[in-house]
Formats: C-alpha cells, structure tokens, sequence
C-alpha cells in the first residue's frame, strides 16, 4: 500500500500546500489555468459525476504534482519518473477524495478505487460498494464490476454484483459485467442464471440484442469450460 502513508501526509498538509508540486507559469497562464479549474470545480459541485469534468480536473492536478520542477531552477535535478507518478496519482486520489464527500459522488469514488485496487483490496472493495449504493441507476454498479473484473478479481465482482443488482431497474450493463465475471470465474451456470434475470428488465426490445450476445458468451463458456 505504498500510496497510503503519502497519502496521509498530505492530508495533513493545510489546504494551500494540497496542490502538490504546484507550477509557476506566467501571470497569465496561471490566471488561465485557475480559471478553468474554477470553473471545472463548480461543474462538479453541481454534478459530482461529471466525467468529463472530473478527467479533466484530474488532469490539471496529475501535471502539477508530476512537473514540480518546471518553472523553478532549469539545473535542479530531474525527479524520478516513478516518484512523478505516484505524487500524480496520489494528487488524484486526493480529488477523488474530496469531492467524494459529496455524498451524491459515486464516480470519483470509482477513480480512487481505481487507484487502491493493487495494494487496498479491502478498501477498494469498500469504496465501490459506497458508490453502488448511492447510485439508483446502476451505472455505478456497472462500472465497479468492470474495474474489478479488469483487475483480474471476477469472484470479488460476483460478490458486489449479486449483492447489489436490480435487474428492473439498473442500467442492463450491470447484467453484462455480472456474466463475464461469472464466466471468467468459471461459472457458466450462474452466468446462465444472470441471463435469465434479464427477464425482469422491463424494456425487452432494447435488450434483446445484449441478451442474444451474451447467451452466445454462455453457450461458448459451456462448451470450453471443464466440467459443464
């Protein structure tokens, strides 16, 4: 967990000094750069889930903490490639930790569990159950499910997934992840059971072609899977 102790540090810090690594371009470039994080922070106090916002100021802050050096001495020593990484991602996680507070966010819930999935599974796991749960549409669901199963970790998306899922009312996504886990798993037959929960999706017109795409995933999973 080698984000973690960083991270704790800068929390600590006093507000000003939490733009780490903080550039000093010229008056005007910063008056720009300020500008257009303002204006991004107040689009995210309005929608916390503002993807496209949230990319976007993440960015700002990721090249502030990797680039401390560029406006200072041209002859200081350059920083480590790896240190610059992990000083942006640790300045990520502490976005995502702030607007996460906003207890409507889900997604920047999602980008920090992103970031603690290799070394905090227990807290991964905690932050994607938190952002399941305050989303009624699923796409959060739908989202956890799919860093996991990115993550290698199919069983743990299985657990979240049939604890949370509401095939009635979630986004049909949600459906999708749970049986490619349960395949990559090796467990076609739940993975027949998740297609069949489709049934309750009050829409079947607009699901039929996922439905039909992902019973032909079940069928292959049958035919190559030991033992089904």
């Amino acid at each position: 967990m080698a984000l973690l102790p960083r991270l704790r540090q800068l929390m600590r810090r006093p507000s000003s000094a939490s733009r780490v690594g903080a550039r000093r371009p010229t008056k005007a470039a910063r008056r720009g750069d300020t500008l257009h994080e303002d204006a991004l922070r107040s689009m995210l106090s309005d929608d916390p889930n503002n993807e496209r916002a949230f990319v976007a100021l993440a960015e700002i802050v990721r090249r502030r903490a990797a680039d401390p050096n560029s406006d200072q001495d041209p002859l200081a020593a350059p920083v480590d490639e790896t240190e610059r990484q992990r000083a942006a991602d640790l300045a990520v996680w502490a976005l995502g930790e702030e607007l996460a507070g906003n207890p409507r966010a889900w997604y920047p819930l999602i980008e920090v569990a992103r970031l603690s999935v290799h070394d905090d599974h227990e807290g991964t796991v905690r932050r994607l159950t938190t952002a399941a749960e305050r989303d009624p549409s699923g796409k959060a669901l739908a989202a956890a499910l799919g860093l996991l199963r990115e993550a290698g970790m199919p069983v743990d998306a299985l657990g979240l997934g049939v604890g949370h899922w509401r095939p009635r009312e979630h986004d049909p996504e949600v459906a999708r992840q749970l049986v490619l886990a349960s395949i990559e798993a090796g467990r076609p037959l739940e993975a027949k059971q998740h297609v069949a929960a489709l049934d309750l999706y009050p829409d079947q017109k607009a699901i039929a072609e996922l439905r039909s795409e992902l019973a032909r995933d079940v069928a292959h999973a049958e035919q190559t899977i030991p033992g089904t």
